[in-house]
Formats: structure tokens, sequence, C-alpha cells
């Protein structure tokens, strides 16, 4: 492992293009938040908006602010023209491993993972849901590389199958058909010692949302007041968020089936003991043994 965090892959498929970063500016300050998907990304990025624009004086959507650079059916020259326009300090939103994304000393990242089981759930709901239009984009998008995103099975196990025993990219064992949620974790994880890197876990999130936040803004250097850190919370609170989501949720979320309602869905940890079977559990150990270390794998999997 280098000392520092360096790119030595390129992350492109049917969602993923790493090489946009290659068009992207830095400025001090800057702010990246990473999840691999379903993990927690935006959440955390409302409770960087709320951080940032005491009571919610957004600019504009908290969504539009921050775009996911390396999503490639967005127009590359938009994208970064409107981060370029922006006056305010900015945090952009990105779903690849530290391997595929550059480092800049001047930014700090927030990486936020969840145990892998209740990523997946979340992911099945997300991706059995996409609409007609959805698929369009991601498949027929010129520029595509590789094969187009497949429609779902009709059954979850087979897309659990799927997702813990097929990798999208050579170098991945997992994740199928999208890329691998562990790979991506231990990307990060190998660097959490870094002191522009701060790593979050969901179920923290979830336990103590208020300790989490507060470790956001000390991160971020943003004071809080006892206040300031109850507004936030309340502000960032599931339910709320789920009642003004189209701030949040990107285009509104027209690229879902039921739009926000289908993107928000539950936001809860431990759905998978009542679905997943042994067997499944134990391609989903498998999977973690292949391509995380040990403390890596006793951190996420709570």
């Amino acid at each position: 492992m280098q000392a520092t965090p360096e790119v030595t892959r390129v992350y492109q498929n049917h969602h993923l293009d790493s090489t946009r970063w290659k068009a992207f500016t830095p400025r001090t300050g800057d702010i990246v938040i990473a999840t691999s998907y379903k993990a927690g990304t935006t959440w955390t990025q409302a409770i960087v908006a709320n951080l940032l624009f005491p009571e919610q004086s957004f600019p504009a959507p908290p969504w539009q602010l921050s775009p996911w650079l390396d999503l490639r059916i967005l127009p590359l020259d938009e994208v970064i023209a409107g981060l370029e326009a922006q006056d305010n300090r900015r945090f952009i939103k990105t779903h690849l491993a530290l391997d595929g994304l550059p480092c800049f000393p001047e930014a700090k990242y927030i990486f936020v993972s969840r145990d892998g089981r209740d990523v997946f759930m979340s992911l099945w709901n997300h991706y059995a849901n996409y609409t007609d239009e959805a698929y369009d984009r991601f498949n027929e998008t010129p520029g595509r590389i590789g094969d187009p995103l497949p429609r779902p099975p009709a059954d979850i196990h087979t897309a659990w199958h799927n997702w813990t025993t097929r990798g999208w990219f050579d170098w991945e064992t997992d994740g199928w058909p999208f890329w691998s949620h562990l790979a991506v974790t231990q990307s990060w994880w190998n660097y959490r010692h870094l002191d522009n890197i701060h790593v979050v876990h969901y179920a923290d999130m979830k336990r103590d949302p208020a300790a989490s936040i507060k470790g956001i803004a000390d991160f971020l250097e943003i004071g809080t007041s006892t206040e300031r850190l109850e507004a936030v919370v309340q502000a960032v609170s599931f339910e709320t968020m789920k009642k003004g989501g189209t701030a949040y949720v990107p285009r509104a979320g027209a690229s879902w089936k039921q739009g926000v309602e289908t993107f928000m869905h539950k936001g809860t940890n431990g759905r998978w003991r009542d679905v997943l079977t042994e067997g499944d559990l134990e391609l989903y150990a498998a999977a973690c043994e292949r391509t995380l270390t040990d403390d890596c794998r006793e951190w996420l999997n709570r």
C-alpha cells in the first residue's frame, strides 16, 4: 500500500466514469462525500448542506449543489460549469473506490459505509424500481464502456447470489451488476488515518446522529453551538428529509417508480434478517473473507 492514495485504476461502466475527475480543479476547503452506494450518501450530503448553510439557506437544492461527478450520464461540461460557478464551500459526491479517485491535499473527504447486508436490501429496492427512462439513460447515453445494466432478476435471492459472487470489473469478485461495495470500503479503510479523510459508519449515524454530525462538523472545522447542532439533527432526520425529499433526491426521484418514496424507502438496518437464508449469508461471509482485512470486516459488519 502506498503512503498516500494514488489513482491506479479506471472505473467505467454503465454508471461510472472515473476519468471525469480529470476535468475538476479543486479549491481549498472542498468537501468530497464518498460511499459505494446505498450507505448514507444522501443523508451525509444533507448533513453537510445544513452545516454549511444555516437555517437551510441553500442557494440551490442540495442535490444540485452536490453533483455526482463520476456519474457518466450527466453532461460533464455542465457539471464542471456548475461547480465553478459556486462561490460557496463546495461539496461533491462520488461512488468511487479510493484507487480510482484523486486525493487532493486541499480537500476533505468523508467516507460513509454500511453493513453490506443492509446495503444490498436498500440496493435491491433501488435497482428493482428503476424506470424504463433510467435504464435508457444508463445504457443508451453515448460513451458507455462495457455491457449495459441488466434488468433485475425476478427473485431477490438470485440478485443476492450475483451480488456476492460476481464482480463487474476484472479485479472485483462481488458487486455485480454495479461495483464492489466491499472493495470500495477497503480502499478507504486503508487510508482512514490520513488527516483529510474521515470515515463514518451508517450504524453509528443511526445510533447517535448528534455525535456523528458533531464529528463531521469538527472534521470540516465548522463551529456548532448546541442549538445549531439540534437544528441540524432535526433537519436531517429521516422523517423530515422524506417530507422534503425533492431538495435532496437527484432529479426529484424521477429515475424511480414512485419517485422520492422509492428512493427514500426505509432507512433502517436489519431487514436482511427476515430475507436472507443461511446459504445466502455464507456467500456474504466468503465475499468478505476474499476482500476485507479482519479489522475492516469487524468494523463494517454490525
